[in-house]
């Protein structure tokens, strides 16, 4: 059918551009976040991208659930702003012929969404904590960034860096504050490099410096000028920590039952749930009455969108408290959001406003009475 062909083909450019526009703020809000922890020392700038790449991993079906949604509601209500839907309904069609070819565009998405839930995000999970372990056992030297002062994990070392060469192996302008038997070290050197000896050992060697040393409280100090000089680096002992639930496979929540791995392992089950009732929501929720403004769809399904992922949070949070029963679980919001769907498409197809216009209900009332029975 015609409008089936027109209506998927807008759907799937319109998807495409939200997603793109979801998928570039989430890169931005989070790579800005990354930037500040390297920025202060936190983490180390080599690690930004591969940070970034398991964050958009594990914010991908919350994304493309969005994007769903969001295509579906801009799509119609632009149908509805231009007059076509009335072209439809003026042929025979109802609300309800739209389900169909709605279906057929998401269900593709969804059980993509779904293979990402159940597998992919809690690998990523699983391989970004992974990665966290790695970084925190590495020595203090790999997570300097330059032009920043960083101390050593037990505070008995300062360093600066002014600059890395462009593979990062020679530095320029160290300085380098120890603390050692109550006397206070301070090494400059013009530049430096980093090397491993045949037993694992990490030094970095310093060239053409000064090194001054003297004790707290006390005005003297001695200095000695140096060809190389070399400072051993100490590895970090990373805590172990048990997996998250998070990072769990699915099968090991289906293997062991317990209130925390029941409430994650619904948790992923209802990103897609969700996506799908959300998609069906929007082809009533883009025909609101035109007199309340062409914003107040969007802004009702910005606050539908956000009362449903709250409410499935606090959900879940209950079942893994065990306030809930497990049996219960999430599905209480998914069937609340489901009536709510089939009462909008009731709504429509008896052309009843969904939200009445307020401000037109103002108007009429101001309105001289001569006026109306003209």
């Amino acid at each position: 059918m015609l409008f089936r062909h027109s209506l998927i083909k807008e759907l799937i450019s319109t998807a495409a551009g939200a997603f793109l526009i979801l998928i570039g703020i989430v890169i931005a809000q989070r790579a800005g976040n990354l930037v500040r922890l390297a920025a202060k020392g936190i983490l180390p700038n080599d690690a930004i991208t591969t940070m970034l790449g398991f964050n958009m991993v594990k914010f991908l079906p919350m994304v493309l659930s969005l994007a769903l949604f969001l295509a579906v509601l801009m799509t119609l209500s632009r149908w509805y702003r231009d007059s076509e839907m009335v072209i439809w309904f003026s042929g025979g069609l109802s609300l309800n012929h739209w389900v169909r070819p709605v279906l057929t565009f998401i269900f593709p998405v969804i059980l993509f969404i779904l293979i990402l839930s159940l597998f992919v995000m809690p690998w990523a999970t699983s391989k970004g904590e992974l990665y966290r372990t790695q970084l925190e056992s590495r020595d203090d030297l790999a997570t300097i960034s330059p032009g920043v002062f960083k101390e050593s994990a037990n505070g008995e070392r300062v360093f600066f860096m002014e600059s890395f060469d462009e593979l990062g192996n020679v530095v320029k302008n160290i300085f380098v504050q120890t603390l050692q038997h109550q006397k206070l070290g301070v090494i400059v050197a013009a530049e430096g490099s980093r090397y491993t000896e045949k037993n694992g050992d990490n030094f970095v060697l310093m060239e053409n410096g000064k090194r001054y040393e003297g004790s707290r409280g006390s005005a003297e100090f001695s200095t000695t000028a140096f060809e190389k000089y070399a400072i051993r680096i100490e590895a970090n002992e990373a805590k172990e920590r048990p997996p998250s639930t998070q990072s769990k496979p699915t099968s090991e929540l289906v293997d062991s039952i317990n209130s925390t791995n029941n409430a994650e392992l619904q948790w992923r089950i209802a990103i897609p749930i969700s996506a799908l009732i959300l998609c069906l929501l929007a082809i009533p929720l883009s025909a609101l009455d035109p007199r309340a403004g062409r914003s107040a769809n969007f802004v009702l399904a910005l606050i539908i969108y956000i009362i449903y992922n709250n409410l499935l949070s606090i959900f879940q949070a209950w079942v893994a408290q065990g306030k809930l029963n497990t049996l219960v679980g999430l599905w209480p919001v998914h069937l609340f959001f489901l009536l709510l769907t089939i009462y909008m498409f009731y709504r429509r197809g008896r052309q009843l406003p969904i939200l009445p216009s307020i401000f037109s209900m103002r108007w009429l009332k101001k309105r001289p009475s001569s006026a109306l029975s003209s």
